[in-house]
């Protein structure tokens, strides 16, 4: 089905790898319909082999040239999709990184009570992964490129029930603003994009969830739910030459939820 609003190849002949997509559901697949709607080629990973099953004709549909495994857990598979980008393609002129983890009682409990080990797997992750990615991004933007990560507003305020998450995502905007500052020279933008709530399965795993959804509707001055094209379109332009002097932000698409108290 088309994308609303997109009508134009602004991105065509731009290369991008897209990381995070788990089902039609996820944030990572709206940014991927996006940016392929727009023009650009796509490397796609997928989680493990469970979820093969899942995102290969996702990837088909995309006509993604690359469609590799890559679990942070297992070493050297990170690597391995940045090597087979270089081989094939030779450089990269965009990242889109859609992936957070937790241990469930990790996750689950106080940030006051959080393991020592279920701390350093959700930093891990969700942050150093981002990190680590931008590492390996950099020497095959050339020509310059952007980088984009995912968070969300529990990052600024305390949610009920996002508890060490929101703690993880605080890292990970200020590493954007890091690594904005640092690869800024090479012509290198990085970007947290701050979704409001969203009907994923990562967000299943989240205590009364549903209430939070409805809370967010009845508050967010748009009084409606943003979709994964919503995030994925916003996500896109950022990609483009017109956004050129635009990094180190954390743009929120959540119909404005985060403005209201």
């Amino acid at each position: 089905m088309p994308i609303p609003f997109v009508d134009a190849k602004l991105l065509k002949g731009r290369r991008g790898l897209v990381v995070g997509i788990a089902n039609d559901r996820s944030i990572a697949w709206g940014c991927a319909r996006a940016f392929r709607a727009f023009g650009a080629e796509l490397a796609v990973t997928y989680l493990n082999d469970k979820a093969k099953p899942h995102v290969e004709p996702l990837a088909k549909e995309l006509e993604a040239p690359i469609f590799m495994p890559m679990d942070m857990s297992v070493p050297g598979q990170l690597e391995a999709v940045f090597e087979r980008v270089t081989e094939e393609w030779g450089g990269l002129d965009f990242v889109v990184h859609s992936i957070a983890f937790s241990p469930k009682d990790t996750l689950g409990g106080r940030v006051v009570d959080v393991p020592l080990d279920g701390f350093l797997k959700t930093m891990e992750i969700s942050c150093w992964s981002f990190i680590r990615m931008a590492h390996l991004a950099e020497p095959l933007m050339k020509n310059g490129g952007t980088l984009f990560t995912m968070t969300y507003y529990g990052s600024q305020k305390v949610v009920e029930n996002y508890n060490v998450m929101g703690v993880a995502k605080a890292a990970l905007e200020s590493a954007v603003r890091y690594l904005a500052a640092e690869l800024g020279p090479k012509g290198i933008r990085v970007h947290a994009i701050s979704p409001g709530a969203l009907a994923t399965r990562a967000a299943s795993g989240i205590p009364e969830f549903d209430e939070l959804l409805e809370k967010t509707k009845l508050k967010a001055p748009a009084r409606e739910l943003v979709s994964i094209d919503d995030v994925g379109i916003a996500t896109a332009f950022l990609a483009h030459e017109s956004a050129r002097l635009i990094t180190g932000q954390v743009l929120y698409v959540d119909g404005g939820y985060h403005i209201v108290d």
